[in-house]
């Protein structure tokens, strides 16, 4: 590993399948969660469990302090005021609000990438007309073309920073700044990116990002908006009730300053908690250590896979990539026995199917496909693992 040993503060990592080692490679789904935020988890429940931003009891204070705490946390982790983040339920939520309340309709141009994740493409496609970014031969964005589909005057840009089927980073900044010279806001998918490198909005330069805690070693149920100067007045709540107004009488209501109007209702807190925890645990690794880590395993996966003659590899290109890597196996246009198959036998966690990418998935490869991903708990060894247990059951499989 090129970071510290951190395996032993994983408990699930503990676990046996069928006398195996467990060999957790689903990280694109969802991360494994360390002790700290499992503790910072459970000490809200059992030391506050009290509502925010509502009393003026002792608990009450304690609860919204700790929740605002973790907005000023996870702020500087992005490089920005504490007023520019959004708590959601996830990084799906989190793009609906964006297409839900830009008021989109048929008419507006909405630039989406190509190997958008279906929580971000399917939003806009519903209210907008949708182009795709182009790309070339190898999966990487065509800036060229791109500029060209720019001058369409699109109203929003869509930018998936980094494929959660192939791993591939898109040039964000760069594409950032292009659709800001033709007008054009801009909205980064960075639910696969802010778990694996150093992301810092402003050196980006895009108008709003999401992402999700629990693919970050943090909690499920909460998740992240940015929402920048230029889109904040614009953008309209997706819902109305307690916690996003000032006043209400029965003429009509004051909406509250963003990021609380766009916050109905009682939150996530106990997931503020671990929120926090969080981005502590991946701060003591040091983002830029996360980073080498993730690009060495990814090495490895790449390594890996292009040893094995009935794999392939999509978009297998040169660029930047995480340790996220999808294989079609030869002979086997469905992959779910193999999933299980290594679950059960093997003890190897990994993904198969569609990867909520369909169009993406169905186009580079006609059928499903299998996903190893990896993260900071994650060794060359439980890459060889995983390859050493596909080649044992490929024939198995293939001529079943």
């Amino acid at each position: 590993m090129t970071i510290r040993d951190v395996r032993p503060d994983f408990p699930v990592l503990a676990r046996e399948m069928d006398g195996n080692k467990l060999t957790y490679l689903d990280s694109a789904a969802t991360t494994l969660k360390p002790r700290q935020v499992i503790e910072a988890t459970t000490r809200y429940y059992t030391e506050v469990s009290a509502n925010i931003h509502r009393g003026k009891h002792m608990l009450s204070e304690e609860a919204s302090d700790a929740y605002e705490l973790c907005r000023t946390r996870v702020a500087a982790f992005l490089g920005i005021r504490a007023a520019e983040v959004v708590f959601t339920a996830n990084t799906t939520q989190a793009l609906n609000l964006v297409a839900t309340g830009l008021d989109l309709d048929p008419g507006d141009l909405v630039l989406v990438s190509r190997d958008a994740h279906h929580s971000l493409q399917l939003p806009l496609r519903a209210r907008a007309t949708v182009d795709w970014i182009p790309t070339d031969v190898t999966g990487a964005v065509d800036l060229e073309a791109y500029a060209r589909k720019l001058e369409r005057r699109p109203a929003l840009v869509a930018i998936t920073h980094c494929s959660n089927v192939t791993g591939r980073y898109a040039p964000a900044a760069e594409m950032a700044a292009l659709a800001r010279e033709h007008g054009a806001l801009t909205l980064l998918d960075a639910a696969q990116s802010v778990p694996h490198r150093p992301v810092r909005v402003p050196e980006l330069g895009v108008d709003a990002i999401a992402f999700s805690a629990h693919k970050m070693l943090g909690p499920t149920g909460i998740g992240v908006l940015t929402v920048g100067p230029a889109l904040a007045d614009r953008l309209r709540p997706a819902l109305l009730g307690g916690g996003v107004v000032d006043w209400v009488d029965t003429s009509g209501w004051v909406l509250r300053r963003p990021p609380h109007r766009f916050e109905a209702g009682t939150p996530h807190i106990a997931g503020a908690y671990g929120l926090r925890a969080a981005v502590d645990y991946l701060d003591d690794l040091g983002m830029p250590a996360v980073a080498e880590h993730d690009a060495w395993l990814a090495g490895v996966l790449h390594t890996e896979a292009t040893k094995r003659d009935y794999l392939s590899v999509l978009a297998p290109g040169p660029g930047e990539r995480s340790a996220t890597l999808s294989v079609a196996v030869r002979d086997i246009p469905d992959l779910t026995e193999v999933a299980r198959s290594l679950s059960d036998g093997y003890g190897v966690m990994c993904r198969s199917g569609h990867l909520c990418a369909q169009p993406l998935v169905a186009e580079a490869a006609g059928s499903a496909v299998l996903r190893l991903s990896a993260q900071v708990y994650n060794t060359a060894e439980d890459i060889r693992t995983a390859f050493t247990a596909l080649d044992e059951l490929q024939p198995l499989l293939a001529g079943a």
